[in-house]
């Protein structure tokens, strides 16, 4: 029987991360590197079972292991006290699957998940690799860190040691858009007129009430302007008119969803959005020129994301309680239909973009595995 270190054995890699699309994106990218580098290669992802992972690594076509969901808690409560317990319990789970995947390497890219799964492979001696998407850390990868045998950051001044620069791991239809020759099949898929100047407003899968609010306030002046929008609203949160029903204004369309971004980047003149890890880094990808409104709660992590996309000239900042009808007016309309400025803004995008850090990623992670066996 062939011993799970020897080296004719195909290399496994356990990836741990979930919840939302910001981990799960990043993780399947760097898995689908890994097997288009290792076409033999063991690939086992660990989630939980409440989130989006549950449907996304499945429908990749990646094995999906579960644990118990481990909320780290900022303050004195009671999930504090029970967070002994409920982390011991969840390690052992991982540690139940890292030894099931005869893993060699650990991969992490944050949430929580990524906790129990790092602590299973320190006792297990099992070298781990993190990627962290935001330019501000969050827990999981800090303590992560600290027993990694490589991190790699999207960003630079993350804090964390030794780090690598590496990019945001993205799926290749975004990394490999050429949004000129795509515009008008995307546009079209999406119900839009091929020849009118695009705005494309989202806040995110969740969608963001503050955001759908400025937009809906400024439709007027907007398409009679001559400009189109695509205004996707998050799931359960459509656009209302005065009468109740859905705002309806010939040259505004409202979406809950839209399944495939690089539809909405090759679309669009102009994206207004929130500024999470992959938007900020799938835009200077592909050269789209962005408005950025950060979450205005949370830890920071989204101005700080945004900060050398903007300093470039790729995008432009605005708070989130800046972000009014009356903002929209005076900014957002001039701009969509200014084309010399926003061929400017999505030269100077695009020069910031990376568009192969899932093969960095790869490289990086079969060649700690490949030390390790």
């Amino acid at each position: 029987m062939t011993h799970p270190s020897t080296p004719d054995r195909a290399v496994s890699v356990v990836l741990a991360g979930g919840g939302t699309a910001g981990h799960i994106s990043p993780l399947l990218a760097i898995a689908g590197a890994i097997v288009d580098e290792r076409p033999g290669a063991r690939i086992t992802a660990v989630g939980t079972e409440t989130g989006m992972e549950t449907r996304l690594v499945p429908a990749a076509g990646f094995e999906l292991r579960t644990i118990d969901r481990v909320p780290m808690p900022r303050r004195p409560s009671t999930d504090l006290l029970k967070l002994p317990v409920r982390l011991l319990r969840a390690v052992r789970q991982a540690r139940a699957i890292v030894a099931d995947a005869g893993a060699d390497v650990i991969v992490g890219v944050g949430g929580y998940v990524s906790t129990p799964v790092y602590l299973a492979a320190w006792t297990r001696r099992i070298p781990v690799v993190i990627h962290e998407a935001n330019a501000r850390p969050g827990i999981a990868n800090r303590v992560g860190a600290r027993i990694a045998a490589r991190v790699a950051v999207a960003f630079d001044g993350t804090g964390l040691t030794d780090a690598v620069l590496v990019g945001m791991p993205m799926r290749r239809s975004i990394a490999d858009l050429d949004r000129a020759a795509g515009r008008i099949d995307a546009r079209t898929s999406l119900g839009l007129d091929p020849d009118r100047p695009t705005l494309i407003v989202t806040g995110g899968s969740s969608g963001a009430a503050s955001m759908n609010r400025a937009v809906a306030g400024s439709v007027a002046e907007l398409t009679a302007a001559g400009i189109q929008i695509l205004h996707i609203t998050g799931r359960g949160k459509r656009v209302l008119g005065d009468d109740g029903a859905p705002l309806a204004v010939p040259g505004y369309h409202q979406v809950e969803f839209v399944d495939g971004m690089e539809r909405v980047y090759a679309a669009a003149d102009l994206l207004v959005a929130r500024a999470g890890a992959a938007t900020v880094s799938e835009v200077g990808a592909v050269g789209l020129p962005v408005v950025l409104v950060p979450l205005p709660h949370g830890n920071g992590e989204q101005r700080l994301n945004a900060a050398g996309l903007v300093a470039c000239g790729g995008g432009i900042l605005v708070d989130d309680a800046a972000f009014t009808a009356d903002w929209i007016r005076r900014n957002v309309l001039p701009l969509v239909s200014d084309a010399p400025r926003l061929a400017a803004m999505s030269t100077a995008s695009y020069a910031q973009g990376v568009r192969d850090a899932d093969r960095r990623m790869a490289e990086l992670v079969l060649a700690v595995a490949g030390s390790r066996r």
